[in-house]
């Protein structure tokens, strides 16, 4: 049974719509990386295993749950309702059937989806920088993701903030995995993104990454 990790900060308008789609065989655990409005008790009250993580940071939410989780194979995937948990078996079904160890969702916005110019721009000069040092045609940084559990923290990835997502891309490649890309639904989330939402938050984003590049 794969498990989905999903980061939660302050998330609970979204929670119900995400694990009532969670795919049968699919266990969610929702990580609460120090909500203020009741995110944590909700996802627990709908049946989800909660666990919480102080430290701030995407990427310590990320790291609290893979190694909270016991599964063989782990997904990543935000909470905020821009994906639909339904399109798990995107990327869980390559890892599974052995043909990819690392599958990232590429993101294709539908109606009503938000993903202003300066965060498109920004992901997309992450994805060339990709491209030339891995090798891989990506076009995306991927939020929605899938690996093997154990083989995730054989990788030692070190960053706890946005840089979380990118360090995993590099180490994999490094370490000789097998990178694929497929296209998932990109719809329009509950509430603002912590990270394409503003320009400050993008600002962070690219900072963080850009320091895992360094």
């Amino acid at each position: 049974m794969p498990q989905v990790v999903l980061p939660v900060l302050d998330e609970r308008d979204a929670l119900p719509w995400v694990l009532e789609r969670m795919p049968a065989g699919y266990d969610p655990i929702v990580v609460d990386n120090g909500s203020t409005d009741g995110s944590g008790e909700l996802a627990a009250a709908l049946g989800a295993r909660v666990v919480h993580e102080p430290q701030p940071g995407f990427g310590a939410a990320c790291f609290a749950g893979l190694t909270a989780a016991d599964a063989d194979i782990v997904c990543f995937m935000d909470c905020d309702a821009s994906f639909d948990p339904r399109e798990l078996s995107r990327v869980v079904d390559p890892v599974a059937a052995g043909t990819a160890d690392l599958v990232l969702g590429a993101r294709r916005p539908g109606p009503g989806a938000v993903w202003p110019l300066h965060a498109r721009v920004a992901n997309a000069a992450l994805a060339l920088e990709l491209r030339r040092r891995t090798g891989v045609r990506l076009s995306d940084l991927g939020p929605m993701r899938a690996a093997r559990r154990e083989a995730l923290l054989a990788l030692g990835i070190r960053d706890r903030r946005f840089g979380w997502p990118l360090e995993m891309v590099l180490r994999a490649s490094a370490a000789g995995w097998r990178l694929e890309e497929v296209p998932v639904s990109y719809l329009a989330r509950e509430g603002r993104s912590k990270v394409t939402g503003t320009l400050r938050g993008t600002v962070r984003a690219v900072r963080d990454m850009a320091g895992v590049l360094g």
